[in-house]
C-alpha cells in the first residue's frame, strides 16, 4: 500500500487560493475514482474537487472556512501500489527504549508531552468552542483522541483528557445556607445555550461583499410611492387571455420593463464605476441583475441584454434564473456582468426598505410590497394598490436630482401601463 498526495488544483483565472467550503469525505472512507471530495469556493463559483484514484482517505488537509494556497495539501489517500506520496517515518520518543527497567510509578507527564494521537500530517477536527477552551488549558489537540463523528474532539474529551492527565473539568458549587447540607451541582456547561455558526463558503462571500460595497459607496436611498392599479388590472387580463400559452405574468416583469424603458433617457444609471481608476463605464445594453434568496444565502444572477425582452420574455428569464440559482445549477457567468439590479422581497417587502448597491454598479431598485389603502381620487376616497420602490444610487456618480427624476419615470410607465407597449 502506499499514499496518494491530492493537491489544491489550479483552477484558473489567476486564482491564487481558494476557500474550503464543504468535505464530502471523512477519514478512513473508502473513495472512488471521480469521486467528489470537496468543494471549494472561488471569488466567483464553488467548485466541486474529484478524486482522480481509488482509495481510503488517511487524511484531511484543512477545514471548512480555511483559505487553501493552490498546490496545498488537499487531502491524502491509502492506495493500492507505490501511490505518489513518500511516507515519512514517525520517530518513537527518545524515553521508549529504556521504559521497561523503570520499576516505580512515574510522575503524570505535562500535558504537552504525552505521545500524539494522530500522526505529524493530520490536523485535529473541532470547533472553535473546544480549540478555545483547549487553548485556555494550555492543551494541544494533537494529544487528544476524538470521540466524535470522523474523530472530531468534543468537550467531553477534553474532560477525559484533563481527567487522565491529573486535572478535573471545571465545575462550580455554590456554598450551602447555614443548617442545612447538600450535594454540590456542576454548573452548566460554559457554552450551553450558545451555537456558533461560522461565516464560510458563500455566505462569507456575500458577507464581504456587503461590506465592501457599503464601505466603498456613499449611498443615498429614494422611495416613491407608485399607484399600480392599473398595472395590477392589466396584468389579470393578460394572464386571462395570453396566460395558458404563453405564462403567467407576475408584477415583476412590468417593474423590469418600466426600469428598462426609462434608462433609455437615464444612461448614467446603467453604469458601473471603476473607483480605482476614476471611470464610469456606461452601457448600451442592460444587463439586469435579479436579487434572488437561496437557501445558500443572497445571489444576483444577471438577466442579460434585458432590453430585448417584452413581458413574457422577462418573465420566463426571471423565473429560470431564480429556479436556477436556488437548485444550485447556476454558473458563473451567469452571476457576473450585471449593470443595474433590481431586488424584490414580494409579500415580505415592507413599506420602505434600504437596498444595497451591488458594487461596482451605480444603482439598485428595490420593490416594498403591494396593498391597498384608502386614497382621495377625483374628490372620492376609492381604494387603489400602493406599491413602494425604495432605490439606492452611488452618489458619488449619481445627483439627486437624476435620480429622482429616473424614478418618476418609471412611476409614469407603471401608473399608465399601456405605455409599456408602445416603443
Amino acid at each position: 500500500m502506499g499514499q496518494y498526495t491530492i493537491r489544491m488544483p489550479d483552477i484558473g483565472e489567476g486564482i491564487a487560493e481558494v476557500e474550503l467550503v464543504k468535505w464530502r469525505v471523512a477519514p478512513g472512507e473508502a473513495v472512488a475514482e471521480d469521486q467528489v471530495l470537496a468543494d471549494v469556493m472561488t471569488d466567483k463559483a464553488t467548485v466541486e474537487i474529484p478524486s482522480p484514484v481509488a482509495g481510503t482517505v488517511k487524511s484531511l488537509g484543512g477545514e471548512p472556512g480555511q483559505r487553501m494556497a493552490v498546490g496545498a495539501e488537499l487531502i491524502r489517500l491509502e492506495v493500492e501500489g507505490a501511490g505518489n506520496a513518500a511516507r515519512a517515518p514517525v520517530a518513537a520518543p527518545a524515553l521508549a527504549a529504556t521504559a521497561a527497567v523503570v520499576t516505580a510509578p512515574a510522575p503524570p507527564p505535562p500535558l504537552a508531552s504525552p505521545a500524539p494521537t494522530r500522526t505529524p500530517d493530520e490536523r485535529a477536527i473541532a470547533s472553535p468552542a473546544v480549540r478555545r477552551r483547549a487553548w485556555e488549558l494550555n492543551i494541544d489537540l494533537q494529544y487528544v483522541h476524538g470521540s466524535g463523528p470522523a474523530g472530531r474532539i468534543t468537550q467531553a474529551d477534553l474532560d477525559v483528557y484533563l481527567a487522565s492527565r491529573g486535572g478535573q473539568p471545571a465545575t462550580t458549587t455554590s456554598a450551602p445556607p447555614a443548617g442545612r447540607v447538600r450535594e454540590a451541582t456542576p454548573a452548566p456547561p460554559a457554552n450551553e445555550g450558545e451555537q456558533q455558526v461560522p461565516i464560510i463558503g458563500l455566505r462569507r462571500r456575500i458577507a464581504q461583499k456587503m461590506q465592501e460595497a457599503k464601505r466603498r459607496i456613499p449611498h443615498f436611498t429614494y422611495v416613491e410611492e407608485i399607484d399600480v392599479t392599473e398595472a395590477e388590472a392589466l396584468r389579470q387580463q393578460l394572464n386571462a387571455r395570453y396566460g395558458e400559452e404563453r405564462g403567467k405574468l407576475t408584477l415583476l416583469p412590468f417593474i423590469a420593463r418600466a426600469i428598462l424603458d426609462s434608462l433609455a433617457d437615464f444612461p448614467q444609471m446603467n453604469a458601473r464605476f471603476d473607483d480605482e481608476a476614476g471611470i464610469v463605464t456606461r452601457h448600451a445594453p442592460v444587463h439586469l441583475g435579479i436579487a434572488t434568496q437561496t437557501d445558500s444565502g443572497l445571489l444576483v444572477p444577471v438577466l442579460r441584454h434585458a432590453e430585448t425582452q417584452d413581458l413574457w420574455g422577462l418573465a420566463r428569464e426571471i423565473a429560470r434564473l431564480a429556479e436556477t440559482a436556488r437548485s444550485g445549477r447556476i454558473t458563473r457567468e451567469e452571476l457576473s456582468g450585471s449593470t443595474i439590479t433590481l431586488t424584490s422581497l414580494g409579500a415580505l417587502g415592507g413599506i420602505v426598505s434600504t437596498p444595497v448597491i451591488n458594487h461596482p454598479e451605480v444603482a439598485i431598485v428595490g420593490v416594498n410590497r403591494m396593498v391597498e389603502r384608502p386614497v382621495f381620487r377625483h374628490g372620492t376616497v376609492v381604494g387603489r394598490q400602493l406599491m413602494n420602490l425604495s432605490s439606492s444610487f452611488d452618489h458619488r456618480v449619481v445627483d439627486g436630482m437624476d435620480a429622482a427624476r429616473f424614478i418618476q419615470a418609471v412611476r409614469a410607465l407603471l401608473e399608465q401601463p399601456a405605455l409599456l407597449f408602445v416603443r
